[in-house]
């Protein structure tokens, strides 16, 4: 290995990091034109609701307009103000997130309140991760277990897999791992793709856990196939180490790079892994430096801290060739935006922002070559 190696083994994360907040969309991953421009902001300047709702979405995400989250902000208050318990949640995290709007953490918890009254599950989730961070209120993690156990029974599976993971851990809840596992499985079977993320997890690399790397890859492709970004990753390291599940030789690479095209940037330094130490393919400098720069912009100052010194040996040995790989990663990255901060699609809800407390193992943080993920 060239410089200091990357160590690629799982541990648990520091739980207290924020969950992610949950909003309702009308499901759209890539960025589509909106039909009818016109004529949906003619029925929303007219007060129709459901067409303000999906205006605003457009203005979000840059749906056939330029993208603008001031008038996305505008439209969603509208629709909100008309009591329509989605677009309160919407604008709840809209003040949460400093979106179009200033960051406000007393009025996001406003909004929530509302659309959590109108039985809206993805808002009383909110409130618990509210409660499990103490943003806009006094930190009470067993509040927050009690909010998402209560989002849970209303259906909604990230509710079930954050109490899973409050019990994994101990932390509102006495500690009880086959209580978590049980959370984990009743989201999954409401088809929630963290809860499959968390089950891969707990069967492929949880020491304590028992390992069945063949029901680990179903869980973990059952959450890739939802677009969940981290199980995407996961799922092309469990196939790295154990090839024999992977439906095609390219399964694991195509995964790495639809995860670093979305912005994840670990799946980034494990490209660059891959070229550098030559694992399955020839061995090559300039795209390990090439994927290792990526990372770097994408992930800011965590990829920096844990890819920053093979990135500095690499450019010794790359010497002049740098500046153009530089430029091509800088290029690469203005074409390749991560899309509005979320990582994933499930139904009509998307996950805004990565879910550091969405299990039990945290971010890898270890040597691909001596990766054993049943270690």
């Amino acid at each position: 290995m060239m410089g200091t190696s990357l160590k690629w083994s799982r541990r648990l994360s520091p739980w207290l990091l924020m969950l992610c907040v949950v909003v309702d969309f009308h499901p759209r991953i890539v960025h589509a034109s909106v039909p009818n421009l016109a004529e949906l902001q003619a029925k929303a300047e007219q007060g129709f609701v459901n067409q303000q709702i999906l205006l605003a979405e457009a203005y979000l995400m840059g749906n056939g307009v330029a993208q603008d989250p001031k008038l996305a902000a505008h439209w969603y208050q509208k629709a909100a103000e008309s009591g329509n318990p989605e677009a309160e949640n919407l604008v709840g995290y809209l003040y949460e997130a400093g979106l179009g709007v200033r960051a406000d953490a007393a009025r996001a918890l406003h909004w929530y309140q509302l659309a959590a009254s109108s039985g809206s599950s993805d808002a009383i989730l909110n409130l618990g991760v509210l409660y499990v961070s103490g943003v806009g209120v006094k930190k009470n993690e067993a509040i927050a277990a009690r909010y998402f156990e209560e989002a849970a029974r209303k259906g909604n599976g990230t509710g079930a897999t954050y109490l899973g993971t409050l019990y994994y851990v101990g932390v509102g809840v006495k500690q009880d791992k086959v209580a978590a596992e049980h959370w984990y499985s009743l989201g999954e079977k409401m088809h929630d793709p963290i809860s499959a993320y968390d089950l891969g997890l707990l069967y492929s690399s949880i020491p304590d856990h028992a390992h069945d790397f063949a029901k680990a890859a179903r869980f973990l492709r059952q959450s890739a196939d939802a677009k969940y970004l981290p199980a995407m990753h996961s799922l092309a390291l469990l196939l790295i180490h154990h090839s024999e599940l992977a439906k095609s030789r390219q399964e694991a690479q195509e995964l790495l790079e639809f995860a670093s095209n979305g912005g994840y940037w670990k799946s980034s330094v494990l490209l660059g892994v891959i070229e550098r130490d030559g694992v399955g393919v020839p061995a090559d400098s300039k795209a390990a430096y090439f994927h290792f720069r990526i990372a770097i912009l994408q992930g800011g100052a965590p990829a920096e801290n844990l890819v920053g010194h093979d990135t500095r040996k690499l450019a010794t040995t790359l010497a002049e060739q740098t500046q153009a790989l530089d430029s091509e990663a800088t290029l690469w990255f203005q074409q390749h935006p991560p899309s509005p901060a979320f990582v994933s699609v499930k139904g009509n809800r998307k996950f805004f922002s990565e879910p550091t407390l969405s299990g039990p193992a945290g971010v890898l943080n270890a040597s691909l070559p001596s990766l054993d993920p049943a270690s």
